[in-house]
């Protein structure tokens, strides 16, 4: 039998999954009363509210589907239960780019990046480029603009 992949995750994220397992869970039954609903118009063929309301059902139960999975799988991680000298999962990291420029980003699972807020995924480029790196590190990471370098400046577990 084959081994299910964690699905490793901050507390936030994990907590915003359930959230929103709860949230679709709770628009089943309204999503049922607009097919009854629908189906008592008559003619199916023709009948778009009934279409709109069975497409919708399968989109939620797909969503619904899809979270349990990753909830089923969920590795959660605190940041702060860990440390070392290493870039990790759940670590904030502090670069300097060529022009000694700081910028921070925090290592997190799919479903929580968020590059815009300093968020990346650990399966980015980036992430991948900075994982079981230390201080004083030089990293490469080619991106469409061209090969990009940085030097780790500092690990943090908050």
């Amino acid at each position: 039998m084959a081994t299910m992949e964690k699905v490793p995750m901050l507390v936030e994220g994990y907590e915003r999954l359930t959230a929103d397992l709860k949230t679709l869970r709770e628009e089943r039954p309204k999503i049922v009363d607009a097919i009854e609903e629908a189906r008592a118009h008559g003619d199916l063929s023709e009948n778009a509210e009934y279409h709109a309301a069975k497409e919708r059902q399968g989109q939620v139960e797909a969503q619904i589907a899809e979270i349990e999975d990753k909830v089923s799988r969920a590795q959660i991680i605190d940041p702060k239960t860990l440390s070392g000298d290493k870039v990790v999962f759940g670590a904030t990291v502090t670069l300097l780019d060529e022009d000694d420029k700081p910028i921070r980003y925090q290592i997190v699972g799919q479903t929580e990046a968020d590059a815009g807020s300093g968020r990346i995924s650990y399966s980015s480029p980036m992430a991948r480029a900075l994982i079981g790196k230390q201080v004083g590190d030089e990293i490469e990471v080619t991106v469409p603009s061209g090969d990009k370098f940085y030097l780790v400046d500092k690990i943090e577990f908050i």
